[in-house]
């Protein structure tokens, strides 16, 4: 399936002429070789892009017949400076017979050419010495190792752009048969394919690419047909989707279809009507899944129609011209050695899919809201999940698997992954980060699995802001162990080593009767503190709030409280806290706990 959806998504792709077509890839060229009529060599042109910090290579569609692994094979009218010119940074222990082995390449392609460039260029492979290159305009250590075409002085197409250059790669690629049989992607009967071309730039793989199918073993191969009765593939079939998936790689900053999950690189494109349809759709889900836009009305607009849209109404229903019945597709890759892992794969109509992301932002909804614009991108959720040192994580500290596991579910609309919440709630006692994003993303979780659950298994509704008619236990000792420090803020200050939540908050959490009853005795010191110092006002209301919470508890405090309990308990825990700071406009970001200061 995945196969197949990628390698219609070339075809649509190759009609629009966004793409190689087969026998020719996307690679990345840095410098070109300009030589004269007589075969001569003349400069070295650096072909580029300066716009950014450090100079980028472009992308070239050159003549690729198959993958480069650990064995000699010359590429045509192109290749990295080992093969094509004899040089190297390195030591090159096989130079000789890599420059030889694009030499014979270049004279078997090009034999008997009718193009005088061509000709020409046949010329320079043979009056062409490695020890040349330093003495050309031009020249500088960047082309060591870099990719190289070549260009006749004076023309204006590079070689592998002639058309006789082409034709002549084209009857090459078909001349190569192989073996006929059925593909397992089209159904077609065709030559197979023996060798899967690499993919690149998934992050965390090797930089020369890695395989999503490949067989590096004869013990892996069925009757010894390298892979062929293993993955029935034809030729154009296994070229169409690895060129179409190295296509939404791609990293251009105008690329709308890629993402990072965690260690997922998340890849998505769509089967419209036309292409501007389609694109309209990927920016559409990227904007939805990444930082929210920075215009002001655009990102508000966004928020409106996800609202709407998670209420019951249609995609087509809401200003975002899309249409709902768009087929759409979500791959997510990861890194594993030399190959490449799907850590997930949904298809669904973008009205579907979009529906799924409108409700899991509308499971986050908390109030304060921990960030702009009113929709968090999933990469900072994620963050929330790794350890946190002086209130920042690290991208490696975020557990691979989950990452996966939790796009999966906001694809799908299904349950969160069982152990985030256990994940949270162990951050909440490691490290102490009890931050907005933490507590919706816990709110998140609970409010789903309620929604999810029957009704003899349903549960209160988890609050979106402080409820004060919430009689649920975790709920309400959260509220009164906010209540209990913030008495100690106001009759200690704010500038304590540490606070009861740094000492008694997993303990409080998990265990509330072996802790509430020796904090309720110490906060009558902290009273009585209050009072002394004229804060008896602050303190009469800390009293009142923490007597109507205990008035809902009942006799006694629970020995224990499971893991959805302990979800609920830092929700109470953040609310009772951000209530005080909150402001009439309660939309407005507000800091995470851990820096609030304490009223006077």
């Amino acid at each position: 399936m995945i196969l197949s959806a990628l390698n219609d998504y070339y075809q649509r792709l190759a009609e629009q002429g966004r793409v190689p077509t087969p026998g020719f890839s996307s690679e990345k060229i840095s410098f070109a070789l300009v030589f004269s009529r007589e075969g001569m060599p003349l400069q070295i042109n650096d072909l580029r892009h300066t716009d950014g910090k450090k100079p980028r290579p472009r992308s070239m569609q050159v003549p690729v017949d198959k993958r480069r692994t650990s064995g000699i094979h010359a590429y045509g009218l192109w290749d990295k400076t080992a093969y094509a010119l004899g040089v190297t940074a390195g030591e090159g222990k096989r130079l000789a017979e890599e420059h030889g082995a694009f030499q014979m390449r270049q004279r078997a392609l090009l034999a008997a050419s009718e193009t005088p460039a061509l000709n020409a260029f046949l010329r320079l492979m043979e009056l062409w010495t490695p020890d040349q290159l330093k003495s050309l305009a031009g020249y500088s250590d960047d082309i060591l190792d870099s990719n190289v075409v070549f260009r006749l002085d004076g023309e204006r197409y590079f070689l592998h752009e002639y058309p006789e250059a082409r034709q002549r790669w084209e009857a090459v690629m078909e001349s190569d048969e192989g073996l006929i049989g059925q593909c397992l992607v089209t159904g077609e009967i065709a030559p197979m394919g023996t060798g899967h071309p690499a993919i690149r730039e998934v992050n965390g793989a090797q930089s020369s690419g890695a395989s999503l199918i490949s067989f590096n073993s004869d013990a892996y191969e069925s009757y010894g047909q390298k892979g062929q009765a293993n993955a029935a593939i034809s030729k154009k079939a296994i070229f169409g989707y690895a060129t179409a998936l190295n296509y939404l790689l791609r990293r251009d900053n105008d690329n709308h279809q890629r993402l990072q999950i965690g260690d997922a690189t998340v890849v998505f494109w769509a089967n419209a009507s036309d292409a501007i349809q389609a694109d309209a759709a990927h920016t559409f889900f990227f904007s939805i899944l990444n930082d929210p836009p920075t215009d002001e009305q655009e990102a508000a607009r966004l928020k409106t129609a996800l609202e709407r849209i998670a209420q019951g109404s249609a995609l087509a229903d809401t200003d975002l011209g899309l249409r709902g019945d768009t087929e759409f597709f979500v791959l997510g890759l990861a890194p594993n050695a030399a190959r490449l892992s799907v850590r997930f794969w949904c298809v669904n109509t973008l009205d579907q899919l979009t529906r799924h992301v409108a409700m899991h932002q509308q499971d986050l909804t908390l109030l304060p809201s921990p960030w702009k614009g009113g929709l968090s991108p999933l990469w900072r959720l994620l963050y929330a999940t790794a350890p946190s040192r002086d209130g920042k994580a690290k991208a490696e500290d975020i557990p691979p698997q989950l990452a996966g596991e939790m796009a999966r579910a906001i694809f799908t609309g299904r349950r969160y992954p069982q152990s985030l919440l256990s994940h949270l709630v162990m951050r909440f006692r490691n490290d102490g980060d009890i931050s907005g994003i933490r507590i919706a993303l816990c709110k998140a979780i609970l409010s789903r699995n309620a929604r999810l659950a029957s009704s003899r298994f349903s549960s209160q509704e988890v609050p979106v802001s402080l409820d004060p008619h919430s009689t649920h236990p975790g709920y309400l000792l959260g509220r009164l162990f906010a209540e209990l420090e913030r008495a100690q803020r106001g009759a200690l200050g704010d500038q304590l080593n540490a606070t009861i939540r740094d000492r008694y908050y997993g303990a409080a959490s998990a265990t509330p009767a072996s802790v509430f009853p020796m904090l309720l005795r110490n906060v009558q010191h902290h009273l009585s503190n209050m009072r002394k110092k004229d804060k008896g006002g602050l303190a009469t209301v800390i009293e009142r709030e923490m007597t109507a919470i205990i008035g809902g508890l009942g006799e006694c405090f629970p020995r224990s409280l499971r893991i959805e309990d302990q979800g609920r308990f830092a929700i109470g825990y953040y609310h009772q806290s951000q209530a005080r700071f909150a402001k009439r406009d309660t939309d407005t970001p507000t800091e995470d706990v851990a820096t609030q200061g304490e009223e006077a």
